[in-house]
């Protein structure tokens, strides 16, 4: 090029636009299809262009882990780049995890070259015929709010502009531009990479005569109870919905709770079991709930009303989902809850109030004991899940630490208290999500402290051998405790539960469930140079808890404990 020549590849102001639009990382596993996007890294860094920092990933799903647990910390939505069709099926879990959360990743992938000579960019190996799909956008389709196939070059920056926001967009979630080689070798004057965003994202206020309805049925309900899943939306949202809830008596209940949205010792924080309070409510308030509970086992009264709050109210995505909303109000939470407590501010709560608030806090107060009282060590000495989780939670008490748990540790026994306490694994059940998450929040916030809990079915399932070569290359100091049972225990349980006196409920052990022999995880992450422990007994998963967070301490190093479990 020319001195003073300002033009990138089609595949540098690509990047360049992303970070324009406030991308802060690419996480990228590259192959063949890249040599215009590594081009135009390396030719925006020599001409002074502002770039999102690109990160190696040694496996997708660790990538597509890392954008999602980032989005969760930031509230920004990243950049995922693979390679071709191949890299894409890698990131298919991950896509499917984030559209059932709502999590809103920018996933792009290389297309292999459409010719085969006389273009510049055009097949050169063996694969580029290998990788040729008709439609490859199909992989990922289906978990994409939007996808497209870039055809000319000068499309990158209003094309950038359009995925991130419809990404970004009410309700929220991924969207998957493709990437043929040919067009992003072509030459790109980039003239419009740093102006503003072509198009603002769209979030819809609360309906302000559905907040007042609503807040008028609080005021006079008999029996209200709110069901959350995911959380209240913010740290304000957090405060809010803990203070409705407590001014007016309302039991919450967090079945199969992805975030926290009271603290677990609040007086009306119930737990996650529904059962006495959703038979006969009169009022069902449900907050962002893919399944507020179990059709199977709970159905709300004819006469109750069912009210359905959240950027996606009715979960249009799904297929089936029949739960009853008798009020469906469309908004982010944070903005409901906020709008909810303003619109009860001028409205008295009656002496029935006072009476059914001791109610809720009794029965509270004897769940949460009977949680606790559950989370004893055994008599034989052998540790359970809700053992480890109140020794954990007494470990990391005081240091507004962020804990993710996939099939690790389990809430009840937890004593959570801000509204990044806790996280758990997506609903869509993509396993091998924990600990990607875990990283793409560290990296967010490198100075809190971020524990991933997992089982150790899902610890194999995350690629670890990647993930902690990504901690190591990053500088990345998380906690990850592994409860190994040396089984899918979540297989176990759901046969039982469907065959509680079935064959396979007889059988010493049950059919594909087992783990054994167990890999020693302890090697796994030594390996990479991190420190790591095998606990066999609470003494020492006691002493293993505090060396572990005094290593992260003072090394800033990661850390990881086998901690062996029962049931």
């Amino acid at each position: 090029m020319a001195a003073g020549d300002q033009s990138l590849t089609a595949g540098g102001a690509l990047l360049a636009r992303l970070k324009a639009v406030g991308v802060d990382y690419i996480f990228a596993n590259s192959g063949t299809d890249f040599p215009p996007i590594i081009e135009g890294l390396s030719a925006a860094a020599a001409k002074g262009v502002a770039l999102p920092t690109a990160l190696v990933m040694p496996h997708e799903s660790a990538a597509m882990g890392m954008a999602h647990g980032y989005f969760l910390a930031t509230g920004r939505s990243q950049a995922v780049m693979a390679h071709t069709n191949v890299g894409l099926a890698n990131c298919a879990t991950g896509a499917i995890n984030a559209a059932v959360e709502n999590v809103p990743v920018l996933l792009f992938s290389g297309r292999t070259p459409v010719t085969e000579r006389d273009r510049f960019g055009a097949r050169t190996v063996p694969i580029g015929w290998g990788q040729e799909m008709r439609d490859q956008s199909a992989l990922v389709r289906e978990a994409s709010k939007w996808d497209y196939e870039l055809r000319f070059a000068e499309q990158v920056g209003e094309l950038v502009d359009r995925a991130y926001a419809i990404a970004n967009s009410t309700p929220k979630g991924p969207v998957y531009v493709c990437l043929p080689r040919e067009v992003l070798c072509e030459p790109y004057r980039p003239d419009d990479i740093g102006g503003p965003n072509l198009m603002a994202p769209v979030r819809p206020a609360p309906d302000a005569a559905q907040i007042d309805r609503l807040a008028e049925r609080i005021a006079t309900a008999r029996k209200p109870v709110i069901f959350a899943q995911h959380g209240a939306g913010s740290a304000e949202g957090f405060a809010a919905l803990g203070a409705l809830a407590d001014r007016w008596g309302i039991a919450v209940c967090q079945y199969w709770a992805l975030q926290l949205a009271v603290p677990t010792n609040h007086p009306m924080a119930v737990g996650n079991d529904p059962s006495g309070f959703i038979e006969d409510a009169d009022l069902i308030i449900v907050l962002d709930s893919l399944a507020p509970w179990s059709a199977q086992a709970h159905r709300p009264e004819a006469a109750a009303t069912v009210v359905q709050l959240g950027p996606d109210p009715l979960k249009a995505r799904m297929p089936i989902r029949n739960f009853r909303s008798d009020m469906s109000i469309v908004c982010e939470i944070a903005d409901g809850i906020l709008a909810l407590q303003t619109a009860l501010d001028g409205k008295a709560a009656g002496t029935a109030v006072a009476a059914r608030r001791q109610s809720v806090s009794d029965i509270a107060s004897a769940r949460r004991k009977a949680a606790l009282a559950r989370a004893s060590l055994r008599d034989d000495g052998a540790m359970t899940s809700d053992y480890v989780a109140s020794r954990v939670s007494a470990a990391i008490a005081g240091r507004e630490a962020v804990l993710l748990s996939e099939r690790g540790c389990p809430m009840p026994p937890m004593t959570l208290t801000h509204h990044r306490a806790w996280y758990q694994e997506p609903h869509a059940g993509g396993l091998g999500w924990s600990f990607p998450a875990a990283l793409g929040m560290q990296l967010a916030e490198r100075d809190r402290l971020v524990v991933a809990t997992m089982g150790d079915g899902s610890y194999m399932f995350a690629n670890p051998v990647a993930c902690h070569q990504i901690a190591e290359a990053l500088a990345l100091p998380l906690l990850v405790i592994v409860l190994n049972n040396a089984e899918w225990a979540a297989v176990r349980h759901s046969v039982l539960d469907i065959y509680p006196d079935g064959y396979a409920s007889r059988t010493n052990t049950m059919p594909l469930t087992g783990l054994s022999p167990i890999p020693d995880f302890v090697k796994v992450a030594e390996a990479s140079r991190a420190w790591a422990r095998r606990i066999d007994s609470a003494e020492a998963l006691g002493q293993g808890l505090a060396e572990a967070l005094d290593h992260i301490k003072t090394t800033r190093t990661l850390a990881l404990l086998d901690v062996r479990t029962i049931g």
